[in-house]
């Protein structure tokens, strides 16, 4: 059973979901792929009641729409599961066993994207505004779609649990892009591996949608542009932690650039001078004649 188990809401249920073994600004780093936004539109804020989820994609055949959930929706189931959960702001992620986190950075020190890098690959889950209206994620998937492929990728459109994925070959891996339309957000979900890793019905694929089931989404009420990045926060020991590693790798740089100073050299030993006296010159003193 899913660690939220059932929440209804509006008259809609959210099933059951085994949840048996399981990017952002807007781009795949690594030379993946970039696929910038540029959208003038603003998100409208403010809640008024039941979305029409009319123009959705469907899940495929009968699979149940699970998660992901919206923040106001579980926030009290969320309270017992705190610590099973990675709290980034934003998103809310289940972390697969073993899974290790690796933190994106901008130059300035702040959190740009956060990872999960798991023994079948790496998997980046980030949440964008979005109009009320669904519909912005089959806009980003098709304008996706044409990015990779004028990139050389081969890419696919393929059925999953919420509807349209993007299956790409890449040069220097496999990608596949599941995302998902909410109430005034959009998540989007990248797993990234070795080549033949995003097929469907493999395991990165499989810990990708287990992923998903499970996200929440915390929309906050700020009005933001469409397709902006909701912002990434930092649990506080963590941050601490990246903060204080930021700090020692800037000291080292300026360390580095700093003009070395020439050593200088220790003092040369003054020679005794010879005396003279009864016992002959100063060469027959040093026995050099």
């Amino acid at each position: 059973m899913g660690l939220f188990g059932r929440k209804k809401r509006g008259g809609d249920r959210y099933a059951d979901e085994n949840y048996d073994r399981y990017a952002d600004d807007g781009y795949v780093d690594d030379g993946y792929i970039e696929d910038g936004y540029a959208d003038d539109g603003y998100a409208e804020d403010g809640f008024a009641g039941e979305y029409d989820q009319g123009g959705y994609d469907e899940p495929a055949g009968d699979a149940p729409r699970t998660g992901p959930y919206d923040f106001d929706d579980v926030a009290d189931l969320l309270e017992n599961v705190v610590d099973q959960r990675l709290d980034l702001g934003s998103v809310i992620l289940p972390v697969p066993p073993g899974a290790q986190l690796q933190v994106e950075m901008t130059p300035q020190g702040a959190p740009q994207a956060v990872h999960l890098a798991t023994e079948h690959g790496r998997i980046t889950v980030a949440a964008y505004a979005a109009p009320k209206s669904p519909g912005q994620w089959r806009t980003v998937a098709a304008d996706l779609a044409d990015s990779l492929r004028k990139d050389g990728a081969q890419v696919s459109v393929e059925t999953g649990p919420w509807g349209r994925e993007l299956h790409a070959v890449t040069a220097n891996a496999d990608l596949r892009f599941i995302g998902v339309d909410g109430y005034r957000w959009m998540v989007r979900l990248v797993a990234a591996g070795p080549h033949g890793a995003a097929a469907d019905g493999l395991p990165l694929v499989a810990a990708a949608r287990a992923i998903m089931s499970e996200t929440v989404v915390r929309r906050g009420s700020d009005p933001l542009p469409v397709r902006d990045p909701l912002p990434v926060v930092l649990p506080p020991q963590l941050a601490e932690q990246l903060a204080a590693a930021h700090q020692a790798q800037i000291q080292a740089q300026q360390q580095a650039a700093a003009p070395q100073q020439q050593p200088v050299p220790p003092p040369q030993p003054v020679p005794q001078q010879p005396r003279r006296n009864t016992g002959g010159s100063a060469m027959q003193q040093l026995g050099l004649n």
